[in-house]
């Protein structure tokens, strides 16, 4: 076993999905830091993470906040010390999979956030793109009833807890010509807060 076979034990072993996840993003990420690249946890992994596992997207998508690239061969290697097989943008760790899927695209004004794991921080891309995203997502090309299942989770963990969401900029983002879902985002947030009061 390499050097990190304690912490990939320990990733096997952890029967809570989302526990099991934030570790194994966590190890990922530190060993792509200390390489000289900055990764940051998007999609529906996010989505994962802002929920706390009330959405559970079964893989974990990372993008580089770095403009260089990760030559594949060096992907290669940085994911070969956790015994990770498949790439070269995806790969097997301890039973579950791990995506890079490229640079990261954030029009955000509002910063990642910073989550501390076993293994090392992650950032997370913004939870309002990610709102976003997930709202368009709901709406366009068509209506699509899993997606919008997905979009009310993480609208309902947002508008029903204390998490610091800045709706002035999920706003502003929705506005946009690259999302053009305002009146949508406003629909499925009244939706929403309905059935969190109900």
């Amino acid at each position: 076993m390499n050097d990190f076979g304690t912490a990939l034990q320990d990733i096997e072993t952890t029967a809570d999905l989302l526990a099991k996840a934030l570790k194994l993003a966590g190890l990922v990420t530190a060993l792509f830091r200390k390489a000289g690249w900055e990764l940051v946890v998007v999609g529906g992994s996010a989505v994962e993470f802002y929920t706390e596992g009330a959405y559970m997207s079964g893989d974990i998508d990372l993008c580089r906040q770095t403009l260089k690239p990760v030559p594949l061969r060096t992907a290669q290697d940085i994911m070969g010390q956790l015994n990770a097989t498949g790439g070269p943008r995806s790969w097997k760790v301890a039973g579950m999979f791990v995506d890079l899927l490229g640079l990261l695209e954030n029009e955000s004004r509002a910063p990642c956030r910073e989550v501390e794991t076993p293994y090392g921080s992650i950032r997370i891309v913004p939870v309002e793109l990610s709102i976003v995203e997930r709202v368009l997502l709901a709406y366009h090309p068509r209506p699509d009833r899993d997606a919008a299942d997905v979009a009310k989770k993480l609208l309902a963990t947002c508008l029903g807890k204390a998490t610091p969401v800045d709706w002035d900029e999920v706003n502003r983002l929705a506005a946009l010509p690259a999302y053009g879902i305002a009146a949508e985002l406003e629909s499925l947030c009244t939706e929403v807060k309905r059935e969190i009061e109900a």
